[in-house]
C-alpha cells in the first residue's frame, strides 16, 4: 500500500492549529507584575500631635532614599566611632554584602541567556562504516569552527526570569540595608545600656561607701552602750546586699562589652570599653512624624520586592507551555588531512532552527505553575506580615515614649522627695531622735528610687533608637539631621 503523507499531515496540522493560537492567546494575557499594595493608616495614632488636615499626603516607595548617620543626634563621639566599626567589620553585615553579590551575579546570568551565543570549536574524528556510500575503509575527519546560537524570546521567558533575577537583587540590597540598620541599632542600644549600668554602678558604690559611714558609726555607738547588737547586724546586712548588686551590674557590664565586641567583628578577650559618665544626648521626638515614612524601611521594600519576583516567575512559569524557537549555525572548515584543514575548498557551514513543544509531561507544566502561585500568595501574606509589623513597632515604640516622658517627670519627683527624707532621717538620726532602722530605710528608698530614675532614663533611649529603626533609620527635613535639632518632621507635600 502507497504511504500518503498528506493523510497523515492534515489532521495534525488541524489539531496543532487551535493548541497554537491558544498558547498564542495566553500568552498575551499573562500578568504583568504590580507592586503590591496593604491598605494602611495615614498616620500614627501614639502620634504625639495629629498634623493638620492635608498635610500628609500619600507618598510613593522611598526605600533608596538616604538614611544619613542618625546616630550622631545623640552627639556621642563614642557611640560615632563604634558604629563606624559595626559598619568595617560585622559579619552579618559583610554576610548580606555576600548574598547581594550572589544575586546580582544571577542576574548576570539571567541576562546572559538572552544573549547570542557564539563559541569556537575544534575536533577530529576517525571512523568506519557509518556512511555507505564510502569506503569500509577507516576515515579521518578534522574540523574546526565558530558556532552560534539565538533563543528567540517570543513568549517573554527569558525576560520574565531575568526581571525576576533582578528584583531578587533588589531585595537582596533592601536586606542589606535592613541588617546594617539593625546592627547600627544594636551596637547604638549595647552601647547606651552599658553607659546606663555604669551610671547604675556608680550609684550603687556611692550607697555602699554611705552605708560604710553608718556601720562605722553605728559600731562606735554599740561600743559606747548606746545601742544594741543588732543595729549593727542591720547596717551590716543592707552593706552586704548592696555590695552584691554591685557585682551584679559588674556582670551585666561585662556582658554588653562582650556583645559589642561582636558587634564591631572583634573578638571579645581583646575589646574593651572604659568607664565613663553618661553624657549621651537624648535627641527629641517631633510630633506628627507621618505614616509614610515607612516607606523607606528596608526590610518593607525587600518584602515588596519578593512579591514583584515571585508575580514575574508565575509568568515564567507560565511560558513552559509555549514553545521554544531556536536559531543555530556554524561555519568553519573540515578536512580529512591536517595540512587541508584551511583551505578555502576545505570550508563548511550551516544554519538551522529548532522548536520543541512538550506535549505530555505528565502535569509537570501544570505543577509549576501551581507551585509559582503558591509562592507568590506566600510572598505576598510575608509582604503583609512586615507592613503590618512595621506598624506594630512604631506605634510600640511611640506610646513607649510618651509613657516614659510622663513617667520620668513623676520618677524625677520621687527622687527628690527620697533625697530629702535621707537628709531629714540622717540628721534625727545623728541626734537620736530616730531609730537607725528608719534611717536604713530612708536610703534604701532613695536607692530605689534614683536606680528607677536611670532605668526610665535608659528606657527612652532604647525607645528612641527603636523608633529610629522602626522608622527605617531616622526621619528628616530634607537633609540629614542636625546635631542642633536632632529630629524634625518629615512632610510629603
Amino acid at each position: 500500500m502507497k504511504f500518503d503523507r498528506s493523510t497523515f499531515t492534515r489532521p495534525l496540522r488541524a489539531a496543532l492549529v487551535p493548541l497554537v493560537a491558544a498558547l498564542v492567546l495566553a500568552g498575551c494575557a499573562t500578568a504583568t507584575p504590580e507592586a503590591p499594595s496593604v491598605q494602611t493608616p495615614a498616620q500614627f495614632k501614639e502620634q504625639a500631635a495629629a498634623p493638620a488636615e492635608g498635610q500628609w499626603t500619600r507618598a510613593k516607595p522611598a526605600e533608596a532614599q538616604p538614611r544619613g548617620e542618625w546616630w550622631r543626634a545623640f552627639n556621642d563621639p563614642v557611640l560615632d566611632a563604634l558604629v563606624a566599626r559595626a559598619d568595617a567589620a560585622n559579619n552579618s553585615i559583610q554576610a548580606a554584602a555576600a548574598r547581594l553579590a550572589e544575586a546580582r551575579s544571577l542576574v548576570r546570568s539571567a541576562d546572559a541567556n538572552r544573549a547570542p551565543q557564539l563559541g569556537l570549536g575544534a575536533g577530529a574524528s576517525r571512523q568506519r562504516g557509518l556512511d555507505r556510500n564510502q569506503s569500509t575503509q577507516p576515515s579521518t575527519l578534522i574540523n574546526a569552527g565558530l558556532d552560534f546560537s539565538y533563543e528567540l524570546d517570543l513568549f517573554g521567558r527569558l525576560s520574565k526570569a531575568s526581571d525576576a533575577a533582578r528584583l531578587d537583587a533588589e531585595s537582596r540590597e533592601g536586606l542589606l540595608q535592613s541588617t546594617r540598620l539593625l546592627v547600627q541599632a544594636e551596637t547604638a542600644q549595647t552601647y547606651l545600656s552599658l553607659r546606663a549600668i555604669d551610671d547604675e554602678r556608680q550609684l550603687v558604690r556611692e550607697t555602699v561607701e554611705a552605708y560604710r559611714d553608718t556601720l562605722r558609726l553605728t559600731q562606735q555607738r554599740h561600743q559606747a552602750g548606746d545601742i544594741a547588737e543588732l543595729d549593727v547586724a542591720r547596717v551590716e546586712t543592707e552593706m552586704a546586699s548592696t555590695e552584691s548588686d554591685a557585682l551584679t551590674l559588674d556582670r551585666r557590664r561585662a556582658e554588653l562589652e562582650h556583645a559589642l565586641a561582636v558587634l564591631t567583628g572583634e573578638a571579645a578577650s581583646s575589646f574593651e570599653m572604659k568607664t565613663d559618665r553618661w553624657n549621651t544626648a537624648l535627641p527629641v521626638i517631633p510630633a506628627g512624624v507621618p505614616a509614610t515614612v515607612l516607606t523607606r524601611r528596608p526590610d518593607v521594600a525587600a518584602a515588596q520586592k519578593s512579591v514583584l519576583a515571585a508575580q514575574a516567575r508565575v509568568g515564567v512559569a507560565q511560558t513552559a507551555w509555549f514553545p521554544d524557537i531556536s536559531l543555530t549555525g556554524g561555519a568553519g572548515y573540515a578536512s580529512s588531512e591536517l595540512g587541508d584543514l584551511f583551505k578555502w575548498s576545505a570550508r563548511s557551514w550551516g544554519i538551522g532552527a529548532l522548536l520543541s513543544l512538550p506535549l505530555l509531561d505528565g502535569g509537570r507544566r501544570e505543577a509549576g505553575v501551581q507551585g509559582a502561585n503558591a509562592q507568590l500568595d506566600g510572598a505576598l501574606a510575608g509582604y503583609r506580615e512586615q507592613v503590618l509589623g512595621a506598624f506594630r513597632d512604631v506605634e510600640d515604640q511611640l506610646s513607649s515614649l510618651r509613657i516614659l516622658e510622663a513617667q520620668s517627670e513623676v520618677q524625677g519627683k520621687a527622687v527628690a522627695s527620697a533625697t530629702r527624707a535621707t537628709q531629714l532621717s540622717d540628721t534625727r538620726y545623728r541626734n537620736g531622735y530616730i531609730s537607725q532602722l528608719d534611717l536604713l530605710d530612708a536610703r534604701r528608698s532613695e536607692l530605689r528610687n534614683r536606680r528607677q530614675a536611670l532605668q526610665v532614663r535608659s528606657a527612652q533611649y532604647q525607645a528612641t533608637v527603636g523608633l529610629i529603626r522602626a522608622l527605617g533609620g531616622g526621619w528628616t527635613t530634607g537633609d540629614a539631621v542636625a546635631a542642633a535639632q536632632p529630629a524634625a518632621q518629615v512632610a510629603v507635600r
